[in-house]
């Protein structure tokens, strides 16, 4: 692991600094240097793959797009959370710059154009490589898509200093692309097994697939041609092999178990710390706690930061619960005297050292609960609850709560799905986009959910900042801003 990490950085590094070089110098453009010398031999592609990733694992781990706009999270004593989750969103305040996933994109479509030509030893690796670089260049425009909605596409590699400067696409056809990307990935994986949890694979394809159907058939007027996609690719996940743990405190905690399709890697002093870290209490924030020793502290701030607490909305979604074993790995009440004080996450506990506790936990992209409740959220959609059911007791069993014996209707059941999604997947980086996508499907009300949306008119989506805009004449700002 540490020698993938290693080559990451080094391909990071080669890029940055030819970038640095450009004006200095009178060289070849980056990508043209990329393309025809750094690509000899067949041994230097995976090497480049590899690399590619570091940039998915940061998207992976942006909590601010996936988790601060929700109503999960409440301000803790040592405040971390931004404006963005008092959804102080403005043409010029909280805006995406997305440099970073075109950069992204174009490394993908520089590897995409080079391997093609190129003549392999072994076939099986180069169909694997170019299915792993297809599923990053989807995973990178489905995050786009769910951010930003429309956006410019970008097929081809930059050979020359002329960037095309592209209008935004619609999200409909950025979402085929997706779709194409997948598609074909799943055709070239050599195996449908797990060779290595950390990077795209058949199921990790076939979950990202079931993710952007529902997406499209909810946000984007996919209809019900895209709900049974998305079961269908949910259904294939389920051949891949992975299984649900029997503890639910180990999904989060045990590193590239039954359960994860997909996880971005993190390892003490390595890659530093993932967002969890936001809501690791420190010591002097918990100090003469009387359940102390039950609270994941960290000794310093420079490990947990004390910045986020769960909220009493997410809390009360396991009210009437009292079997729930998700809870103890969800939330804990630190408790002064007989004084209920701070409502500390759990969820990503990191791991207790010798000098402190590290926030160095796995991001889980995909995991198997997360599968179930898509597929009973894309058969509820179709009006088919006992299909819904089925699959929402599966997850439901394993928490300890048995099975749903609510009402039966579509309207009752979707609401059930999404609050379950809110007990199940709490803190996972998911419960924005869930709420936009049941917002559009017509389950809830984003705009009286969410509270600190209640009373306001900011677009679920994200304006685009004023330095790209200014780059791109082409560019409209997103509607709404």
């Amino acid at each position: 692991m540490k020698k993938i990490f290693i080559a990451a950085s080094l391909v990071a590094l080669m890029l940055t600094g030819l970038t640095s070089c450009k004006k200095l110098l009178d060289v070849t453009p980056q990508s043209q240097i990329t393309g025809q010398v750094y690509f000899k031999n067949e041994s230097d592609f995976e090497p480049y793959v590899i690399g590619t990733y570091t940039s998915i694992r940061a998207f992976a781990n942006s909590i601010t797009y996936g988790e601060e706009r929700s109503e999960e999270l409440i301000q803790g004593p040592n405040s971390r959370l931004s404006t963005v989750w008092a959804q102080q969103l403005t043409p010029t305040v909280n805006t995406l710059n997305y440099n970073g996933q075109y950069k992204a994109i174009g490394a993908c479509n520089l590897l995409l154009a080079q391997i093609e030509p190129f003549a392999f030893s072994n076939a099986a690796l180069k169909n694997r490589l170019k299915a792993e670089t297809l599923c990053q260049r989807a995973y990178t425009y489905f995050f786009l898509v769910r951010v930003i909605g429309d956006t410019p596409l970008m097929l081809d590699p930059i050979t020359d200093d002329n960037v095309p400067l592209l209008p935004r696409a619609k999200a409909t056809d950025v979402l085929k692309q997706i779709f194409t990307d997948l598609d074909l990935a799943i055709s070239l994986f050599p195996e449908k097994t797990y060779v290595n949890k950390y990077r795209f694979s058949y199921g990790a394809a076939q979950a990202l697939k079931a993710e952007a159907k529902l997406w499209s058939a909810k946000v984007n007027g996919g209809g019900d041609a895209a709900l049974n996609d998305a079961i269908a690719a949910a259904q294939a996940v389920e051949t891949t092999g992975v299984s649900l743990l029997s503890n639910f405190g180990a999904i989060t905690t045990t590193r590239a178990n039954a359960e994860v399709i997909m996880a971005a890697y993190y390892q003490r002093d390595e890659t530093g710390s993932n967002y969890g870290v936001n809501a690791l209490p420190f010591l002097a924030t918990v100090q003469g706690a009387a359940n102390l020793d039950s609270i994941p502290y960290c000794l310093t701030s420079t490990y947990g930061q004390s910045g986020y607490e769960i909220s009493l909305k997410s809390r009360q979604l396991f009210s009437g619960l009292t079997s729930d074993k998700r809870v103890p790995f969800t939330f804990i009440i630190e408790r002064q005297g007989t004084v209920q004080k701070n409502f500390w996450v759990t969820k990503l506990p990191g791991n207790k050292y010798t000098d402190d506790r590290v926030s160095d936990n796995d991001i889980i992209m995909w995991r198997l609960a997360d599968v179930y409740l898509m597929e009973a959220e894309a058969y509820a959609a179709l009006n088919n609850t006992t299909q819904a059911i089925s699959y929402l007791n599966k997850v439901r069993v394993r928490a300890g709560n048995g099975n749903y014996t609510g009402a039966t209707d579509k309207a009752s059941v979707e609401l059930e799905i999404f609050k379950e999604r809110g007990r199940e997947m709490f803190y996972e980086n998911k419960r924005w986009y869930d709420i936009v996508r049941f917002h559009f499907g017509g389950t809830i009300n984003a705009y009286t959910y969410v509270p600190n949306l209640v009373g306001k008119t900011t677009p679920l989506f994200w304006p685009l900042s004023a330095t790209v805009l200014a780059a791109n004449p082409n560019l409209v700002q997103t509607p709404g801003y």
